[in-house]
């Protein structure tokens, strides 16, 4: 089960990636509960996105309100 802090670095990972500070504790448990995934840009830096189970996570809680 994810945090409140969890559920709320997977939505602003999905609503806005680039805000995101990549050293968030939060997010290296999304990681590795494979609910986001780091994408390599061409500049070399790295963006999170959220992955399929990610979205599926969101969606879920969208119905849940």
């Amino acid at each position: 089960m994810l945090s409140p802090h969890e559920f709320a670095t997977l939505m602003l990972v999905k609503a806005a990636p680039d805000q995101i500070d990549l050293n968030r504790e939060e997010l290296d448990t999304l990681l590795e509960q494979q609910l986001v995934a780091l994408e390599q840009l061409a500049s070399g830096d790295q963006r999170p996105r959220v992955t399929c189970n990610g979205d599926s996570v969101l969606q879920a809680i969208a119905r849940k309100r």
